[in-house]
């Protein structure tokens, strides 16, 4: 199925969700890499077990509650993703994205010790890859975080999601385009979890739900792009209208070479 996705002419990147709750093994890479056509770049999640702050009981009973020792570690992120990916995907290797849920306030992280452990972990990390940060706390996206991510390079993920901003809100803050590429994720409509939609829209083969003003901000983000001369890599889920595809596609029709 891969192989077949990677033909079809509307897709130029996709993303992998997996790599979140495990890192992807040797055997898996490879595969992956036997199915892609060269230069094909995959945006990848990082393994959770670096962007869970607070253990919930939905992530790990055992340890529900308790903080994570190897929350934004550096060491962890080289040898369990850095190293496997160069090793046997580097071809293939976009963007590593590190989404971090929502941390509750109880934990204690303001935005600004936020913003410093990522000043923290990026300082001690290979600089030859492409990062970017998603994250699902609204009062995260401060001044001190985007100049964090730019004196790295790193891309602020732009998501459409439950309790975030929509992506064009997100786009109009000062220096949200913060890295020498642009990564967006239409995952949700701003106000709709999940389960809402997936109730909703399976099984995904049309649009049900149209959303112009996502359109309209991806297609922002690709004017943009264009404007900037960087590469843009959008990843739209099922769950933004109905059928990721078909709101590719609707979007491509909005490019004005397309009219």
């Amino acid at each position: 199925m891969l192989e077949e996705y990677a033909r079809f002419p509307l897709f130029r990147t996709v993303g992998i969700d997996s790599s979140f709750y495990a890192p992807p093994t040797e055997e898996t890479l490879r595969a992956y890499a036997e199915h892609l056509p060269p230069g094909f770049p995959c945006v990848s999640k990082v393994w959770n077990q670096l962007t869970v702050h607070t253990f919930t009981q939905l992530q790990d009973r055992a340890r529900a509650g308790q903080q994570n020792s190897d929350f934004l570690n550096p060491d962890v992120f080289v040898e369990a993703v850095y190293e496997p990916y160069r090793r046997y995907f580097a071809d293939h290797a976009g963007p590593f994205v590190f989404e971090f849920q929502a941390i509750g306030r109880a934990s204690g992280m303001s935005p600004e010790r936020f913003a410093g452990r990522l000043d923290e972990f990026f300082s001690a990390i290979p600089r030859d890859a492409m990062y970017g940060v998603e994250i699902r706390n609204e009062e995260f996206l401060t001044p001190m975080y985007f100049a964090v991510l730019r004196e790295h390079g790193v891309a602020h993920v732009f998501n459409s999601w439950t309790r975030m901003p929509p992506i064009g809100a997100q786009l109009d803050l000062p220096g949200a385009v913060s890295g020498p590429f642009i990564v967006a994720r239409a995952l949700l409509r701003p106000g709709r979890t999940y389960d809402e939609a997936v109730d909703a829209f399976a099984p995904y083969d049309r649009i049900q739900d149209p959303s112009p003003d996502l359109r309209d901000d991806l297609l922002r983000l690709i004017q943009t792009a264009v404007r900037t001369r960087i590469p843009a890599y959008l990843l739209v889920n099922n769950r933004a209208e109905g059928s990721a595809p078909l709101t590719v596609a609707e979007v491509l029709r909005m490019l004005p070479e397309a009219a």
